[in-house]
């Protein structure tokens, strides 16, 4: 049983997708934040000019970091589903553990395996929570009582009449 998304792009072109998506999140949650916070930093009369410096000048950052690990996630996700001829949750939490060591190797191969566990669990909880959250809404898997036959009521029940 496959809960694939066949409405994606094919997988070269979902790299490139995700990457602008990431990007354009990280653009605009650090415009945000950045913003703010210029404004919180700069004098009274100047909150406004702050506020457009510090975007003008961190938010761009924000975005670019972002867009890269939005594209090297997707990059080693649709890596692994090749490798593997699968898609489930693994290939995330896969993907995810590879882009933090990958991000983080610079620093050394200690951080950047610390790096990778972490980006891993973190995934690992997303795909959990993504899985149990499908199963709380998803009407078709309930199991439903069968109907009564021909006018039959249900049995009084006396726990719900108040009566013992």
């Amino acid at each position: 049983m496959s809960n694939a998304d066949h409405t994606r792009d094919p997988c070269p072109w979902v790299i490139l997708n995700d990457f602008g998506g990431a990007f354009s999140m990280g653009a605009v949650g650090g415009g945000i934040w950045y913003g703010i916070k210029g404004a919180r930093n700069s004098p009274r009369g100047e909150r406004f000019v702050g506020a457009i410096s510090s975007i003008k000048a961190r938010a761009p950052v924000t975005g670019g970091n972002f867009g890269v690990w939005g594209g090297m996630f997707s990059t080693f996700d649709c890596a692994i589903k090749g490798w593997r001829q699968k898609e489930d949750a693994w290939n995330a939490i896969i993907s995810g553990f590879m882009t933090g060591g990958c991000l983080a190797l610079r620093s050394g191969p200690r951080s950047a395996f610390g790096s990778a566990i972490a980006c891993g669990i973190l995934l690992g909880v997303f795909e959990g929570v993504g899985v149990l959250m499908s199963r709380v809404f998803s009407e078709g898997a309930r199991p439903q009582m069968a109907p009564l036959p021909g006018g039959m009521a249900p049995p009084p029940s006396s726990t719900l009449s108040g009566t013992q």
